[in-house]
């Protein structure tokens, strides 16, 4: 093995580590002593743990996940099964030692849910991104998503952990506890989808211009961005037109039109937002990224 190698792995391995504890954090701070319904299997986890105190949540969470992961092994492959069982493990264990250690005071349902489900959302956004899950319902989720390539991660959770969550309603005995988690959900998959996807916060421009050649050219050179050159033709006067295409970071933007502008004033820029943008320049395509 590398050095490259295992200097990535050990780079993965200790985001997997920091996202798992902040899951546990988050779990053991905002959801449990404001009894907010969670999804997955630890909604689940929750669930039983209120009619059987004696059974830790993060215990029945590890052992619930051990099937799952057998059953997992065909479809994810190794490296994903053992960072998922890495993570599943240490977030569960995290969980009861956290709860054990700390007495987290109640506070006003509303902050928690938004907080836990930020929290939470960033958590399992770092562990996913280090291609891990945290087993259970996560792990389904990127299973299904397998199959539904073009689904964001947030909205898979989303789905499948809010029938759970009117189960942790009804365990409870508080409708309130269903909501509250339902907001909770949300918000985590809203962040979750932010960090894995809001991150690429890349740019395509749409460049119309007499000098169009001169500032492909100065794009090439100084930004070092590929150009590509669009045929078009002006509907008012009828003539040829080319258009240049420029895909660019959001960082970039002000030094574009700068280059653009100070080699013709009269060019005409359309500026779009541009999501997951794969290749030179930008991030690689992996096969199985989430």
């Amino acid at each position: 093995m590398s050095k490259v190698t295992v200097k990535k792995t050990a780079e993965a391995y200790f985001w997997i580590t920091f996202g798992s504890i902040l899951y546990a954090i988050g779990f053991d701070w905002f959801y449990t002593p404001n009894a907010i319904g969670f999804g997955g299997i630890t909604g689940v986890g929750q669930v039983v743990n209120a009619y059987l105190p004696v059974i830790p949540i993060g215990i029945f969470v590890l052992v619930i996940n051990i099937p799952l992961f057998v059953l997992g092994w065909k479809y994810i492959g190794g490296h994903l099964l053992v960072t998922s069982l890495y993570s599943m493990a240490l977030s569960s264990v995290a969980v009861d030692v956290i709860d054990w250690m700390f007495d987290f005071a109640p506070m006003d349902r509303m902050l928690a849910a938004i907080c836990g489900g930020a929290v939470i959302g960033l958590a399992l956004g770092i562990i996913f991104a280090k291609g891990a899950t945290t087993g259970g319902t996560d792990l389904i989720a990127r299973l299904v998503k397998l199959k539904l390539p073009w689904a964001p991660m947030g909205k898979l959770l989303l789905v499948i952990d809010l029938a759970v969550i009117v189960l942790v309603a009804v365990a409870f005995g508080d409708v309130t506890a269903a909501l509250y988690g339902v907001i909770a959900q949300v918000v985590s998959a809203y962040v979750t989808d932010a960090v894995l996807y809001g991150m690429d916060t890349a740019k395509v421009a749409y460049i119309i211009s007499d000098r169009a050649q001169a500032i492909s050219d100065v794009i090439v050179r100084d930004l070092d961005r590929g150009v590509t050159v669009l045929r078009g033709e002006g509907a008012y006067s009828g003539s040829e037109k080319r258009v240049l295409m420029c895909a660019f970071k959001q960082k970039e933007i002000v030094s574009l039109k700068e280059m653009i502008f100070d080699i013709d004033k009269n060019a005409f820029i359309i500026v779009c937002n541009a999501h997951e943008v794969t290749g030179n320049g930008f991030k690689t395509y992996h096969k199985d990224a989430v």
